[in-house]
């Protein structure tokens, strides 16, 4: 199986096939070919437009002035009622499905960024399948993602996502719009480390930014994810067994290459907290063995703490001899690790109350020196 770990975005258009309100046939087709992909062992992560779609279905299509409060509140009504149509779908299939609504500033802080990626890892090892929408109700300008598109790549670099898939009403990028040009052909491939500049201006804008959504908005996505090291497809959700022709590496739409790993990309994160990194943590000699060869750090491996942090600060970690020999996102704060070091795993809950997880600082989130 090539693809573990698969992000499918779904927005306003393929959910509603161009009607007014949301279709229930094609939310039927999508959700079966998804369970589809579960039930042979692909890990599915869902982001879904269609709660403000879903508000004014619910209030009978209300004309509502254009601003942002109308919005919110067509989101507030939109979105359970969204999310009881997926429960219901996903339960013909036997699938159980969990809701998530996310902001930018929950994915640009440290903490919430952490405690967001460490949810989303539960949930999937349990065999749920996360429907991820904006927290419209909550979000103003200045932490709104702008769009799901943009949404669905940062969740790719938060949960190391081998694919996105963009679904829309189009086949995939072309070589200019092909609305105004019936001699516009299908890009299959984009492998060059940037998009070219002209497939910018084929999807209505230009690199620089002047559009807002559509494609634009999925080639910012594309680019975003690919750097992250998730590969993307961008396809027709209206497509006959789409999902699954993607997920059997069937040639259609258009196929982003990844510019960078997965690895190199959680390095980057970690080396963006290290400059404001002002905690120490000392280990002994077999926790620094165990470092090395991939381990993660445990509690019982921690000598002494040293400086003032929090849970999903970067800190440094220091072997027995004072030599830096690592940099990780911490799972647990200074005051709890001065309970819990020299400690068995199985121990953290009695002594604190509550657990984060085994690791101090898993090796996923974690760059040898």
């Amino acid at each position: 199986m090539k693809y573990k770990r698969i992000i499918i975005k779904i927005g306003t258009s393929t959910l509603t096939s161009g009607m007014a309100g949301i279709s229930l046939p094609r939310l039927v087709q999508v959700v079966q070919q998804i369970a589809d992909m579960h039930t042979s062992g692909i890990q599915v992560i869902l982001v879904t437009s269609g709660g403000i779609a879903a508000g004014r279905e619910a209030l009978n299509f209300p004309d509502f002035p254009k601003f942002v409060p109308s919005k919110q509140m067509l989101s507030s009504v939109g979105q359970p009622r969204l999310m009881s149509i997926y429960t219901d779908l996903f339960r013909l299939y036997s699938k159980t499905v969990s809701q998530i609504l996310l902001t930018r500033s929950d994915l640009s802080d440290r903490r919430r960024y952490l405690n967001a990626r460490n949810t989303m890892e539960a949930l999937l090892s349990y065999g749920v399948i996360p429907v991820i929408n904006e927290n419209d109700t909550v979000a103003t300008e200045e932490i709104r993602f702008g769009d799901n598109d943009n949404l669905s790549a940062m969740v790719a670099n938060l949960i190391d996502a081998d694919l996105l898939i963009l679904l829309t009403d189009q086949e995939g990028i072309y070589s200019s719009d092909p609305r105004s040009n019936p001699d516009a052909e299908l890009i299959p491939l984009v492998s060059t480390p940037d998009i070219p500049e002209e497939l910018w201006k084929a999807a209505g804008g230009s690199k620089t930014g002047l559009g807002t959504g559509g494609m634009v908005t999925k080639l910012e996505a594309a680019d975003l994810a690919r750097r992250s090291g998730t590969a993307v497809v961008i396809a027709n959700g209206e497509s006959p067994d789409i999902l699954q022709r993607i997920a059997n590496d069937e040639k259609v739409g258009t196929f982003f290459t990844t510019v960078a790993s997965t690895v190199e990309s959680r390095k980057r994160y970690i080396l963006s907290g290290a400059q404001s990194a002002v905690g120490r943590i000392v280990i002994d000699k077999g926790a620094a063995k165990a470092l090395i060869h991939g381990g993660s750090l445990l509690p019982v491996g921690i000598v002494d703490i040293n400086g003032e942090f929090e849970r999903g600060d970067t800190v440094h970690i220091i072997d027995p001899k004072q030599n830096p020999i690592a940099l990780g996102i911490t799972n647990y704060g200074a005051a709890d690790l001065a309970q819990i070091r020299r400690h068995q795993s199985a121990e953290i809950e009695n002594i604190l109350g509550y657990t984060f997880g085994q690791e101090v600082i898993h090796h996923n989130n974690m760059l040898l020196l």
